[in-house]
């Protein structure tokens, strides 16, 4: 199962614990994710079900390719850090 890590920032609007996901794919993670925690969705991804702009995945410490449909390939030993970028001054 790969494991799937949110950050700090995210934990303070939205529980959202590291938890370890079946998925061949992050958008087949990040389903099973949402489907135990659907407000999450919100925070990760857009209306039209894309990567939200400030939001980046890294899938075993690169950053994943499709933001639109991500297919990126996730393997059972697979690390996947979701991140917001933080705004303002």
């Amino acid at each position: 199962m790969a494991h799937v890590c949110f950050t700090p920032h995210l934990e303070k609007h939205v529980d959202c614990p590291a938890q370890d996901i079946d998925g061949a794919t992050v958008r087949e993670s990040l389903d099973a994710v949402f489907a135990k925690n659907a407000r999450l969705r919100g925070y990760i991804l857009d209306d039209r079900g894309r990567l939200r702009q400030h939001v980046v995945i890294f899938v075993d410490g690169k950053p994943i390719v499709d933001r639109e449909r991500l297919s990126d390939s996730v393997t059972a030993t697979s690390e996947i850090y979701v991140m917001q970028a933080l705004s303002g001054g």
